[in-house]
């Protein structure tokens, strides 16, 4: 196999007018130590040139002279934040902060982000493949927009017998999905985004969740045509998130071609026959229905 030469790597991207280039880190999820950071600001002094922060979670360093771009690779890799993915390959997995600190956060998205990362990043493919994480449906990182796109939800239920009628629940519900009724109260599922808030805002835990679930959803993009991913299959665990992208990277490998974004050729590709074969190879107590 040909080795590829520093300045064909997608991390590197050649400026206006040619003269110089950007470099592009690898930093899945944005979670950087105060160490990698220093070794950033140095690098950046070292080499005369300046930084520019991304809407993937990671950095770029701009007007790079070509001619050090060998010994700027070898200083990004030995500070922990090597040359990222820029062109037809997996980029920078972005995540939001997840259940270690977000209050509304279903499932921990930057572990997963992190093993995603190390299985998949800069993976040679036919088209650009962002994948991204989002805790709940809030979609703090547009992770639908995403060829790949991965969203935390739980299903509400009600204990019967239980409820006061406060109300609480349907002030806190953005989507109009909750209403009290003879003093109890009715979720409508087909407005329900399983978002968990009526969950958190019930003063006497009287509704509750079944185990926080994974949301996959493909083919969204942005640009100037965006469009929200197709919803494949919602799972119970992170292991058969990791098994479902794997299929979907090796769909994708083997039949998308180079000429358009991936969110265009699904319907050439047979997307729907895809989507009945994945779910065919997952074991049923993987999958979530009703979502």
């Amino acid at each position: 196999m040909r080795k590829i030469p520093l300045h064909e790597k997608g991390g590197i991207i050649n400026e206006f007018g040619g003269d110089f280039c950007t470099v592009r880190l690898r930093i899945p999820a944005g979670l950087i130590t105060v160490d990698q950071m220093e070794g950033i600001v140095e690098i950046v002094r070292r080499y005369n040139t300046e930084l520019h922060l991304t809407t993937r979670q990671t950095m770029e360093l701009v007007h790079v002279s070509p001619g050090s771009l060998e010994s700027l690779a070898k200083d990004l890799e030995a500070n922990g934040t090597p040359i990222g993915a820029e062109k037809s390959e997996i980029v920078n997995i972005t995540a939001c902060p997840g259940s270690d600190r977000c209050r509304f956060a279903m499932i921990d998205s930057i572990s997963l982000a992190r093993t995603l990362d190390e299985k998949f990043f800069g993976k040679e493919m036919p088209v650009k493949f962002r994948i991204a994480i989002s805790s709940c449906p809030n979609s703090c990182v547009s992770e639908r927009l995403n060829e790949i796109g991965i969203t935390g939800v739980v299903r509400p239920y009600r204990v019967p017998g239980t409820c006061t009628g406060c109300g609480t629940c349907v002030k806190y519900c953005r989507e109009n999905a909750i209403a009290i009724k003879n003093g109890q109260i009715r979720m409508n599922n087909d407005l329900c985004v399983h978002c968990g808030m009526c969950i958190q805002s019930c003063p006497f835990h009287i509704i509750k969740a079944d185990p926080a679930a994974y949301h996959i959803t493909i083919g969204g993009k942005r640009g100037r045509h965006p469009r929200v991913g197709y919803h494949v299959v919602t799972v119970k665990t992170p292991e058969t998130v990791i098994k479902v992208v794997e299929k979907v990277v090796k769909w994708v490998y083997r039949k998308a071609w180079s000429d358009s974004l991936l969110p265009d050729q699904l319907g050439i590709l047979d997307f729907e026959s895809f989507k009945k074969e994945l779910i065919a190879d997952l074991d049923e107590d993987e999958i979530i229905t009703g979502y």
